[in-house]
């Protein structure tokens, strides 16, 4: 390129994308578009081999809990609102905790994948299951004090009861945590999100079954609806080691090995970190569905809400997938230390995540007014869910970006510089502004989500420049030293 227009093209590609340090990463621009739209194919082929399956086996398995409020709001008012809290407080703050110490193996895992350690793979997997289910079983007293629990936040004595009785019959479900979403984190970070697909579906299937069978047959109730959910979790996680302990992971499987016990502080630092991180994103939200169960009639307010939450979450299970998909390609190109490469991955995924997100931006505009009509036909509950659906739209476009940005924090191993961004965000700018605009100026559960909004758009902000400044090159130097150090706990 010693021509005047070579050296104009270099210059011009270097001032768009942050100077030398980003010139390799873009540098396919110089050569024509033919090669960027090849790289751009090539990247988007193998995000997409861990993306699909992983929508798939998260779409399903989070319908599951959307069939379980269907047959809750069919019960009644009080049980769709006592099921929601149930699952939403109780078993989605330790959900949120225990999802995100898993996460630490999307960061050891991906990068030992990438750097070709695969007989470590199994190993991590093994210590992550001795932490989680250490925590499970820390966490089991805010199951069996549930309704005491409920009653100190402030919701309504009948409902917190309710709530509390459903509770106790999750704790099968809870303890289930421990053991799927390592095996979930160990298969994806090896591309064999089919395994958990082709389980979530089956599991899927039975859950319809059963449902049907213990809540309209055998009129069970709510403790039906949990029961359900209880064998339908296990029955994904034993489905998942019957693949791994069977043959399906000969590489990175050798069975259970006593290495599993060293090197376990270390590893519940880093667990503690990635639950820090992505707990506080997770019950956010959460704590949206408590502030509105103390608002005046709270127990339609709730039902508006929870019924928002859980359209938002079912989407959510799309841009989780490319949390997931941009954690594993984000640690497997830095493994391999590819720097660029992993810069790369993380602005395909970016823009294709954002696409996706304006999509159902414009579907939930258009059917504002109808797609309540899944889980109430409740005139009153309805309206509440039609004046909620424009936050719903801006929530789920919000949430299209920000997932990825966390599933590069995870991938390259900042989650604790992440947790604190969140809890700054989240907790000193999000729910303070809820709360202002909820109670002070008086626009009830309207204002409490505008404001929660508000903080997601903040650390959405934050997250998107501390990736748009990184040295991708020192992050491959820190992977590689990271798998040095962890592949010589013994």
């Amino acid at each position: 390129m010693g021509d005047g227009r070579g050296d104009e093209e270099e210059c011009r590609v270097a001032l768009l994308n942050g100077g030398g340090a980003a010139k390799e990463g873009w540098q396919v621009v110089s050569g024509g578009d033919g090669k960027l739209r090849r790289r751009v194919w090539e990247e988007s082929r193998k995000l997409w081999v861990i993306v699909a399956p992983a929508i798939f086996s998260r779409v399903v398995t989070y319908s599951m809990n959307v069939i379980t409020q269907a047959f809750a709001g069919h019960l009644g008012d009080l049980e769709l609102a006592a099921i929601s809290i149930a699952n939403t407080v109780v078993v989605g703050f330790n959900f949120g905790l225990m999802l995100g110490m898993a996460s630490a193996l999307e960061t050891l895992c991906g990068q030992a994948f990438g750097a070709k350690k695969y007989h470590m793979m199994g190993v991590y997997m093994q210590r992550s299951w001795i932490v989680l289910l250490a925590c499970a079983v820390l966490l089991l007293p805010m199951y069996i004090y549930a309704e005491d629990v409920l009653l100190l936040t402030g919701q309504p004595p009948e409902l917190s009861a309710m709530a509390g009785r459903v509770s106790v019959w999750f704790i099968p479900l809870h303890l289930s945590f421990a053991f799927l979403f390592p095996l979930q984190r160990f298969l994806q970070c090896q591309m064999k999100n089919f395994a958990s697909a082709a389980a979530s579906g089956v599991a899927l299937c039975v859950h319809v079954a059963i449902s049907w069978l213990l809540v309209s047959r055998f009129r069970f109730g709510l403790v039906g609806i949990a029961l359900t959910l209880n064998f339908s979790w296990w029955a994904t996680a034993a489905m998942l080691f019957a693949y791994v302990a069977c043959g399906g992971c000969p590489e990175t499987w050798n069975g259970l090995s006593l290495e599993a016990f060293a090197g376990l502080w270390e590893f519940v630092k880093l667990s503690a970190a990635s639950g820090v991180m992505l707990c506080l994103e997770n019950w956010y939200y959460r704590i949206l569905i408590l502030l509105t169960g103390n608002l005046k009639n709270a127990a339609i307010a709730v039902d508006a809400l929870s019924i928002c939450m859980t359209i938002n979450a079912w989407e959510l299970m799309i841009p989780l997938a490319f949390f997931a998909g941009t954690g594993v390609r984000v640690a497997n190109e830095l493994g391999a230390g590819n720097g660029k490469g992993a810069r790369f991955a993380t602005i395909v995924s970016s823009v294709t995540s954002l696409v996706i997100g304006l999509f159902f931006w414009v579907l939930i505009v258009g059917l504002h007014d109808k797609f309540a009509l899944i889980f109430t036909s409740s005139d009153v509950v309805l309206d509440a869910v039609d004046n909620l659906s424009v936050l719903l739209a801006f929530t789920i476009l919000l949430n299209s970006i920000q997932p990825v940005l966390s599933g590069v924090a995870v991938g390259s191993g900042w989650q604790s510089m992440v947790a604190y961004v969140n809890i700054g965000t989240y907790y000193l700018i999000g729910i303070p502004m809820g709360i202002l605009l909820g109670w002070l100026f008086k626009l009830g559960v309207l204002g409490i989500w505008a404001g929660m909004i508000g903080g997601t758009a903040v650390q959405t902000l934050i997250l998107a420049i501390i990736t748009i400044r990184c040295d991708w090159d020192k992050e491959a130097m820190i992977a590689s030293t990271r798998m040095d150090k962890w592949s010589q706990v013994r």
